[in-house]
């Protein structure tokens, strides 16, 4: 499959009062035509900073302190801020988390699904309102015609996300990111935003970045999936890979927190500890204090990748090969069991 964006060695820092935050640290992945990628991991793992970085749409007080984001064989880091603005949206675009905060209060919703087409591509008012109803039909608006009129207020929390990702789709962009699209929706609505999200990749061949922090939304859209934790990836792999076969511990900790719903007395495993202060960066692997099967090695080098498939690699000392065999604990393998039957008949 022919490749869309690369990122290559990407660092990112933040200039705090308290000091330089080294947010995301030497992160490397590619996305393919066509392909979802999920980017998952606890809050504050660099998920969204590294996402937001493709769109060039960071904090003034962030720093991209090396690193390449290759679109079209073009590095969107070197790109000015008037060449991102004709990137954005037409290209690459992004669904937020929150669409109330997404949306214009005081504009009409077919106002702003058809703005992007009108800065883009250039055409009359008539045309991208027209166009701005098909894809408010396609997303499922009910009576979208009547209602190109009303204000964001107007809409429940599944519509207004659905707002949300027609105007994110109505150039047709070449890479879509997701960021966390249903977090505020119930469990129905996000099922159908998922569902949606799908249908309509497969109509205009986008490829999409997922951020989420929800192993189930994984396993529903993502073909592959790369696992963040302390601004680095640790693991990446197709998503049956990352299910079955997961090879770092904080995978194992991610997969073993998921609820099954199947017992009364069904207790979630809880990953030890909090997240490293990026502030004071450790010396060696970051997840060191919080793995119970950590190496001596760990607390002074930081792990390479070492290959488990041609497709399929983790950032942990455990698959040198000194090192000793380690199984995850028993009550992990359960859950992940109980979870992989759950999605298989899904």
């Amino acid at each position: 499959m022919k490749k869309v964006l690369e990122v290559n060695d990407l660092e990112i820092s933040f200039d705090t009062y308290a000091g330089k935050v080294r947010a995301i640290r030497n992160v490397s992945f590619d996305l393919h035509e066509g392909e979802t990628l999920a980017i998952v991991g606890e809050s504050g793992s660099g998920k969204s900073v590294t996402t937001r970085t493709i769109m060039r749409l960071l904090a003034s007080n962030a720093n991209i302190d090396s690193g390449q984001i290759l679109f079209e064989g073009e590095d969107i880091v070197k790109k000015s801020e008037r060449e991102m603005q004709a990137i954005r949206g037409k290209d690459i675009a992004m669904i937020f988390q929150d669409p109330m905060t997404s949306l214009d209060p005081t504009m009409t919703i077919g106002k702003q699904v058809a703005e992007s087409l009108i800065i883009h591509n250039k055409i009359s008012k008539k045309e991208a309102l027209d166009e701005a109803l098909k894809l408010l039909e396609l997303v499922g608006i009910p009576d979208a015609k009547k209602r190109l009129k009303n204000y964001p207020h107007q809409f429940s929390g599944g519509q207004r996300q659905r707002i949300v990702i027609a105007i994110a789709l109505i150039c047709n962009p070449k890479i879509l990111i997701a960021d966390e699209p249903t977090t505020a929706l119930d469990v129905t609505i996000q099922a159908q935003i998922l569902e949606l999200l799908k249908e309509i990749q497969a109509k205009i061949n986008s490829s999409i970045i997922f951020i989420t922090h929800d192993l189930g939304v994984v396993a529903n859209v993502a073909d592959r999936v790369a696992v963040m934790y302390g601004g680095r990836i640790v693991e990446i792999g197709t998503a049956e890979e990352i299910f079955y076969n997961p090879q770092h511990p904080y995978t194992w900790g991610l997969l073993g927190s998921m609820p099954t719903m199947d017992a009364e007395n069904d207790r979630l495993y809880a990953i030890p500890g909090s997240p490293p202060d990026l502030l004071k960066p450790p010396k060696g692997d970051a997840f060191y204090p919080r793995n119970e099967f950590a190496l001596k090695i760990d607390a002074e080098e930081a792990p390479p990748f070492f290959e488990v498939s041609p497709t399929h690699k983790a950032a942990t000392w455990l698959l040198a090969p000194q090192a000793p065999a380690v199984t995850p604990p028993k009550e992990i393998e359960i859950r992940w069991k109980k979870f992989r039957a759950k999605h298989a008949s899904a």
